[in-house]
């Protein structure tokens, strides 16, 4: 990692991180919103971790931890993963993951998972070079709306 680089657990934000934030969303997805309320939310939530990466004072990436009991164990989950593109190739996101695996060893996740689109091929040698593996899984996503006939799904 970069001498300059500082990985942390966020525990508050100011304006100017807020702002890099908002520019880091649409860096991840182009259908990411901003929510001010929303992003100092995690911050009070207590399974919920923002991990940022500072180049001196200004934020340039950002990490979430999201850390739950069930039956099977307390398990964690890492999203949202971003480094400002200006920043990349630094070596800030292995230095991201790097501090979220070691939360999670430090807190006795039984498992951290997380996603990512097979076309981000370049992410997915990132996360297999810090330990991630490739699961043979089927990942399923409910978005709330109810299926109709039209869908082919539902017989009447």
């Amino acid at each position: 990692m970069p001498a300059e680089i500082r990985i942390q657990v966020a525990d508050s934000l100011s304006d100017g991180d807020l702002a890099a934030i908002e520019r880091l969303l649409p860096q991840l997805s182009s259908t990411a919103t901003f929510d001010r309320a929303r992003i100092e939310s995690m911050l009070e939530h207590d399974g919920t971790d923002l991990i940022v990466a500072r180049d001196g004072d200004r934020l340039v990436g950002m990490a979430t931890l999201a850390t739950f009991p069930l039956p099977t164990g307390v398990r964690g989950h890492l999203d949202d993963v971003v480094v400002d593109a200006e920043q990349r190739g630094r070596g800030i996101a292995r230095a991201l993951l790097e501090t979220v695996i070691e939360l999670a060893h430090e807190r006795g996740l039984r498992t951290l998972d997380l996603t990512s689109r097979p076309t981000r091929q370049s992410a997915i040698r990132l996360y297999e070079s810090v330990g991630f593996e490739r699961r043979d899984s089927l990942l399923m996503r409910y978005s709330g709306r109810t299926p109709t006939a039209a869908d082919g799904r539902v017989s009447g």
